[in-house]
């Protein structure tokens, strides 16, 4: 059996991971990351929550285990926070969980867990693991529970980091079998609401803390429809991000969409909901995971360009410009900053940030 640092954040899923290591005979040692800066504190309910610490240490005394917390906090304002706030204000929408992911729990904390003599380190993501017989790489596979896989957040792992992450959820069919397996074990957090905020976001107004925290994104500049007339204004760039309707006004019988952000103007770009269909998009800062480049092969790929969306079919190929997904359908609000995330069946093929989205 293996010691495994555990990343425990106070929730149900992380919870129970350290349980199911336990049982499996590991030497388990419990971490809560201590993310959020100080004054800005997550909800109740949050990982970064104030009851998270609280949640997570019973949780480690009922198991047995021992248990840690650990200050990340430079990082995660420095990867995390700060790329948030530099993406808003560059017209761009990120994904702060993405950035979290890769430059917190599975670098920093996998280097602390190799510093304690660590084999593994785990998280209470569903997702799965394994390792192709033929290529020998390291797979990142989908969860069983198809509803609740994290995939998406996780394309950003390494070889290395995938041969030493264990994610003991992944073969679980279903949340409700996550909660049951909880309540079996008298795990105080079973019955624990799951957060679905940004955690570093009080009540999940990113607006209210960009204005806060980033004045500097809140420029008073003009609202224009595609032919470049004058409509409108706006506070601020980082308030808008491709198919929003709300707050840009009415214009006309019609629907208007923000369909492009402009930060070297500082224009918002409103237009009618056809406008915001595309099929091609560059990818920045592509990670291939389970290949070390794209298929040889035109079919068989679908991709993500959201976590809450099916994956669609699509087409990845590297050329002298880069990477470029072309879906075999217009998709609506391809948004720059967001992640795209190919697949070859349940096989993470690779992802990255979407970059300029080709119209037309």
């Amino acid at each position: 059996m293996a010691r495994v640092v555990c990343a425990m954040s106070g929730g149900v899923d992380s919870s129970v991971a350290a349980a199911m290591l336990v049982e499996q005979g590991h030497e388990v040692i419990g971490v809560t990351m201590q993310l959020w800066p100080e004054g800005v504190e997550g909800g109740e309910q949050g990982c970064c929550g104030l009851t998270a610490v609280d949640d997570a240490r019973r949780v480690a005394q009922r198991l047995g285990i021992r248990y840690h917390v650990t200050n990340f906090r430079d990082l995660f304002q420095d990867r995390v926070i700060n790329d948030f706030i530099r993406e808003y204000a560059a017209g761009r929408t990120p994904n702060p969980c993405v950035r979290c992911n890769q430059f917190v729990k599975f670098e920093a904390l996998l280097n602390r867990a190799k510093q304690w003599g660590a084999d593994f380190v785990a998280t209470g993501h569903y997702a799965r693991v394994d390792r192709d017989g033929g290529s020998g790489r390291y797979r990142l596979l989908r969860a069983a529970a198809s509803k609740k896989d994290q995939t998406y957040a996780l394309y950003n792992l390494t070889q290395d980091q995938l041969a030493h992450t264990l994610f003991p959820l992944g073969d679980l069919p279903s949340k409700e079998d996550t909660r049951r397996l909880a309540r079996e074990l008298g795990l105080p957090t079973a019955a624990k609401p799951d957060s679905q905020e940004i955690c570093f976001i009080p009540g999940n107004d990113y607006r209210a803390f960009l204005r806060q925290h980033a004045p500097e994104t809140q420029a008073v500049g003009e609202v224009v429809d595609e032919a470049g007339t004058v409509v409108g204004s706006h506070e601020g760039i980082a308030q808008f991000t491709r198919g929003q309707r709300r707050g840009i006004g009415a214009h006309g019988p019609e629907a208007h969409f923000v369909v492009d952000v402009r930060p070297e103007s500082n224009q918002v770009v409103i237009g009618l909901g056809a406008s915001l269909y595309a099929r091609r998009f560059r990818v920045e800062g592509m990670n291939w995971v389970s290949r070390s480049g794209p298929p040889d092969a035109v079919g068989g790929v679908t991709a993500k360009i959201r976590y809450n969306m099916a994956d669609r079919p699509c087409r990845v190929v590297e050329d002298e410009c880069g990477v470029l997904g072309e879906f075999d359908q217009p998709q609506r609000a391809i948004t720059p900053g967001q992640s795209a995330v190919f697949y070859e069946g349940d096989s993470v093929l690779g992802g990255g940030i979407v970059g300029r989205v080709e119209r037309g």
